[in-house]
């Protein structure tokens, strides 16, 4: 055999494997005889119903999950993440493209690559995320271990790691239902970090490409201000401006209250104005957030420079959205008077 035919020592193919053409034939012509054989036989071929690759990847799966990832067996490179050390393998981790990128520039002086992981500018991807993140590549038992109050963390390495849509998409379906009355003042707080929303509240072109979530940023958004205006009040039943507080605590007014006097300025603006606010009457929504604004002037609005106050057109809205305008502008100076 020539020296052009050999790869690996094998014949044509690396590692003695059959070409796409050569295996495809070689399945055309089993298929041919089980086919002819099967009119005289009532037998399946050796035996079984059918070959047993299932069952045979889920074992190469969990081996490879448990031996590789958890285990370190048969490492070749180091990843240094932080205070943490991850023995891996160069195969596996080839995989993510920002990994590989790493691994093809960082210099290997014998015996296994080291490579250093920069975070430290990424501050939503943690070492549960990173982790989790990690051990994808080598199976997709990892989605067992997303849970709502990781899943943010998760999908942010997902996507610096890169080609894992899978995962990325699991991440942030859990980050959705993630989003509760309990968690909206975290979730708030995400929103607050962002790149500045457009003026309807929702989105910015810029903020796929100044974010490690990527689009996901845009969604997540669009998801807590959907929660704000339609899900929110539903669930606080929030029907009445002036409700009165239970025995047992505050209305769903109240509580509705307290989480819009922690929204960002364009969100609440765009929440308040918004044509599907579950607070439909004009009256009712401007009184609504005439107390929201003094509870936020007691916080997230307090101190010198920008003011909000909010207006009620005169003639309504006439059917083209809601007659409650919220704005802000630079508070005025006092005047001081001399006297002479």
């Amino acid at each position: 055999m020539s020296a052009n035919t050999m790869s690996n020592g094998h014949g044509t193919h690396p590692n003695g494997a059959l070409s796409h053409a050569e295996s495809s034939s070689s399945a055309d012509s089993f298929d041919d005889e089980k086919d002819e054989g099967s009119a005289t036989s009532n037998y399946a071929p050796n035996g079984y119903s059918q070959l047993p690759l299932q069952s045979h990847n889920d074992e190469l799966v969990g081996y490879l999950y448990h031996s590789g990832f958890q285990t370190g067996n048969y490492s070749d490179t180091i990843l240094q993440v932080q205070q943490h050390n991850y023995r891996l393998h160069a195969i596996i981790l080839a995989r993510s493209p920002f990994l590989a990128h790493l691994m093809s520039t960082s210099p290997q002086n014998g015996g296994q690559r080291v490579i250093y992981v920069p975070l430290e500018q990424e501050p939503e991807v943690t070492q549960e995320g990173f982790a989790i993140a990690l051990g994808y590549l080598y199976s997709s038992i990892s989605l067992t271990l997303v849970r709502p109050e990781n899943c943010r963390a998760v999908l942010a390495a997902g996507r610096l790691l890169g080609g894992m849509d899978d995962l990325c998409q699991y991440a942030y379906e859990e980050c959705k239902r993630s989003i509760s009355v309990h968690t909206i003042g975290a979730w708030l707080g995400f929103i607050d970090s962002l790149p500045s929303s457009s003026p309807d509240g929702t989105s910015t072109p810029s903020i796929a490409n100044n974010t490690v979530f990527g689009d996901y940023a845009r969604k997540l958004r669009d998801d807590v201000f959907h929660f704000l205006v339609v899900t929110l009040p539903e669930i606080l039943d929030v029907q009445s401006p002036h409700a009165p507080s239970s025995a047992s605590g505050p209305s769903g007014r109240d509580v509705l209250l307290q989480i819009f006097s922690q929204v960002p300025f364009d969100m609440f603006k765009a929440a308040v104005e918004s044509p599907v606010f579950t607070i439909e009457a004009d009256q009712a929504r401007f009184k609504f957030a005439k107390d929201a604004i003094d509870l936020r002037k007691r916080g997230i609005a307090r101190g010198p420079g920008l003011e909000e106050t909010v207006v009620l057109a005169f003639g309504g809205s006439n059917g083209a959205g809601s007659a409650v305008h919220v704005t802000r502008k630079m508070k005025k100076r006092p005047l001081w008077k001399v006297n002479s």
